[in-house]
């Protein structure tokens, strides 16, 4: 669903009228077809989503990201991953080995302190965010001597929905639409008879159903060993 869907899924449960578009703005002009209740709601479908999203990590938030290495460069942005990604591991896939976790005290010991080997890398370091992009920087080490492919899988969560159309939902729609209901209900005080704390209760169950759906695929990473 994308993001105009959502926010009229919502105004249906709550039994308000629909909006044909919800931020109400076009290249800096007012358009029509808004309402300052549907820019509400719509913060309340981007509370939400934020909610789901980083309740699990969804199958349908895992993808892997590439970085091409150049000789002499060891600092790499990510792409398109922001802020709220978790890493699940990282593969050095030219050399066929798994890249290692380096906290930065480590890293600034093998770089500033001794001088830094350049060959195939075995390590990284997540170093901030870039102020422009606001993508993930990562450092790797050894300084890279050639091309190598490294491979990050993660679950990149996505940002926050503007656009009508373009930002699609890709994790359960359930759960976020209950949600938003809930934090609606919450701030204007009734929806349908049922009380903000039912509809939450709800919300809570669609989410616990989703993610019992998403972890059977993943079923390895619930089993807990002791060491």
């Amino acid at each position: 669903m994308n993001y105009l869907n959502l926010v009229n899924s919502v105004l249906r449960r709550l039994r308000e009228s629909e909006v044909t578009t919800v931020e109400n703005r076009n290249d800096g002009e007012d358009v029509t077809g808004a309402t300052d209740y549907g820019k509400l709601i719509g913060l309340f479908v981007n509370d939400a989503k934020r909610m789901v999203e980083d309740s699990w990590d969804w199958s349908s938030l895992r993808e892997t990201i590439t970085v091409e290495t150049e000789a002499s460069t060891y600092s790499y942005q990510l792409t398109g991953v922001g802020t709220a990604f978790k890493l699940l591991d990282a593969i050095n896939d030219t050399s066929n080995g798994f890249l290692r976790g380096a906290s930065s005290s480590w890293m600034n010991e093998k770089f500033l302190v001794n001088e830094p080997p350049s060959k195939s890398p075995t390590h990284y370091s997540w170093n901030g965010f870039d102020a422009t992009s606001g993508n993930a920087i990562v450092d790797v080490y050894p300084i890279p001597d050639g091309v190598y492919n490294l491979k990050f899988n993660m679950v990149n969560r996505t940002g926050q929905f503007q656009d009508d159309t373009g930002h699609v939902l890709t994790v359960p729609s359930a759960p976020v639409i209950a949600y938003a209901v809930a934090l609606a209900s919450r701030e204007r005080g009734e929806t349908g008879g049922m009380s903000a704390q039912e509809l939450y209760a709800i919300a809570d169950a669609s989410l616990a159903d989703a993610i019992a759906l998403d972890a059977a695929r993943h079923s390895t990473e619930t089993i807990w060993y002791t060491v």
